[in-house]
């Protein structure tokens, strides 16, 4: 339906450009949503544009005019686009378009747009006197045009975002054939849970079973394609990794949407629990080994199994607490694959290009730009975060002598909330710091010790002498061991020195 430049101009931006994973903030565009109808208190607001260093943001606005009133459709940022550069305000220059696109460069150059279509010199038309079926349909007009907009308006109330829909995944070629427990059964988006680096994720019902749908933005694409894609290969069907259901394509042109339908935890993140609650020294160990399963699997080349195989080595490349969710019994499982890289014997691994991921997570040589862009140089980037991930962990747990605080984020403490690049640059690499562990945790003698030895190998400076999460599992593994029979140990000596202690006779009873 929409004008061809406009359409042009969008797949250009969106499939040419692709949506940016580096957090290089640029400028601020002003931002509107008009398909958000569940979202009532973010509708419109500021956008912080995040795009590469060598390529260019530009903010954008679209809208309709029906019958001279101009109805907003969307604003936000847009990708680098050539018909964009240099132009300080939003003109739209389309003749007569049914959808009017502009963009700009600038802070909030989008606040203000305008239609200046380029048109040339039309052939004279002489004057003539008005005949009664012009005047019929000049007068007819008008009423024609607000019929036709309250169509479309009703026409766009149908086929707006629905609070019931089907799971349709059959309509990407790309997609695997359809389940036939999951093909066009009812869906029912509920309530937003949470909100990415990608979009946001809603809680929804799929018939009896609660689901997770995380829904991707049009420039968001090429992310949820990379996550599916991930979520589809042979193999990835594990305990300890997230249950993917279907993918789906919803909408078109500039409000279309990708939603990836995922199972729903409803405990939510690690990051989430860990906020609420302090976990005890089992629950801590439970968590921690799970994790700690789930990325070993991820990493590890899997072998044809099950004629389900076989499956290659997975860096994850963004794994921390957010991104862990937690079951109902605590068992972990990892998610969010949006960035990651799969490494297939004699295929390239894709794009595995510097800094990416979360800054707060990102590993010494990723702060540094001093990448090895070999297999085993991106799992262990994967291990230095998940020695940050089991730092929060043990920071929650009541095990240890002393107070439980406040749940912290990794270098919270050291340089707040919302750290620049330089400045986890000046901690992490120049300073070589890492998260404090406290002395009650050191002395320990439950194991907590023993499992901070276990995250400073995993968080060391020098990428090779970390731990793999094979090992790490093993460990955790092992000190949970030696630790229940430590326990046991000390209740049969207790048992044993109550049932050797002199009672008096008992007297008989006559």
């Amino acid at each position: 339906m929409f004008a061809s430049w406009v359409t042009f101009a969008l797949l250009l931006g969106t499939f040419c450009a692709g949506p940016s994973h580096g957090e290089v903030d640029t400028h601020m565009c002003l931002y509107y949503n008009i398909n958000w109808e569940m979202e009532k208190t973010n509708q419109s607001g500021v956008e912080h544009c995040e795009g590469e260093k060598d390529k260019r943001s530009h903010c954008y606005a679209s809208w309709r005019n029906n019958s001279g009133t101009i109805e907003l459709v969307k604003k936000g940022c847009w990708l680098d686009d050539f018909n964009c550069y240099n132009k300080q305000e939003c003109v739209a220059t389309e003749e007569n378009p049914q959808v009017f696109f502009c963009c700009c460069e600038g802070n909030s150059c989008n606040e203000r747009f305008t239609h200046l279509p380029e048109v040339g010199q039309g052939p004279d038309i002489k004057p003539s006197t008005p005949s009664l079926l012009n005047v019929l349909v000049y007068s007819l007009l008008p009423v024609t045009m607000l019929s036709m907009a309250l169509l479309l308006a009703f026409w766009m109330y149908r086929h707006r975002k629905p609070p019931y829909g089907h799971v349709d995944i059959n309509e990407d070629p790309g997609l695997p054939p359809p389940s036939p427990l999951v093909g066009l059964k009812p869906l029912q988006l509920l309530e937003i849970k949470a909100r990415g680096r990608f979009g946001c994720v809603w809680k929804a019902q799929m018939m009896n079973d609660y689901v997770a749908v995380k829904v991707f933005p049009i420039q968001d694409k090429l992310s949820w394609q990379n996550e599916r894609d991930i979520f589809i290969m042979p193999g990835m069907k594990h305990e300890n990794l997230l249950r993917y259901i279907a993918a789906e394509k919803r909408g078109s042109n500039l409000e279309t949407e990708f939603w990836l339908i995922t199972e729903f935890h409803e405990r939510g993140s690690l990051t989430d629990y860990l906020k609420g609650n302090a976990v005890s020294w089992n629950d801590m160990c439970h968590i921690a080994e799970t994790m700690a399963c789930g990325l070993a699997y991820l990493h590890e080349d899997v072998p044809r199994y099950k004629g389900e195989g076989p499956k290659p080595a997975i860096a994850h490349r963004d794994f921390k607490s957010k991104n862990v969710m937690l079951k109902n019994d605590l068992t972990a499982v990892i998610g969010d694959f949006g960035l990651a890289v799969r490494f297939e014997p004699g295929k390239p691994p894709g794009d595995t290009h510097g800094q990416v991921g979360t800054r707060r997570y990102m590993a010494p040589e990723v702060l540094e730009g001093a990448i090895n862009f070999q297999r085993d140089a991106f799992l262990r980037i994967d291990m230095y975060a998940m020695g940050l991930v089991l730092w929060e962990l043990v920071s929650r747990c009541k095990a240890a002598d002393g107070p439980v605080d406040e749940y912290m984020l990794p270098f919270e403490e050291e340089i707040g909330q919302h750290p620049s690049l330089e400045d986890l640059q000046e901690v992490v690499v120049h300073k070589k710091m890492r998260p404090v562990f406290k002395d009650c945790w050191l002395k320990h003698a439950q194991g907590l010790e023993a499992l901070c030895e276990t995250i400073e190998e995993c968080w060391d400076h020098d990428a090779e002498a970390r731990l793999s999460a094979g090992c790490v599992e093993e460990r955790i593994s092992q000190i949970r061991r030696l630790n229940s029979a430590t326990t046991s140990d000390c209740l049969v000596s207790m048992v044993t020195s109550v049932t050797n202690v002199d009672l008096p006779p008992k007297e008989s009873s006559i």
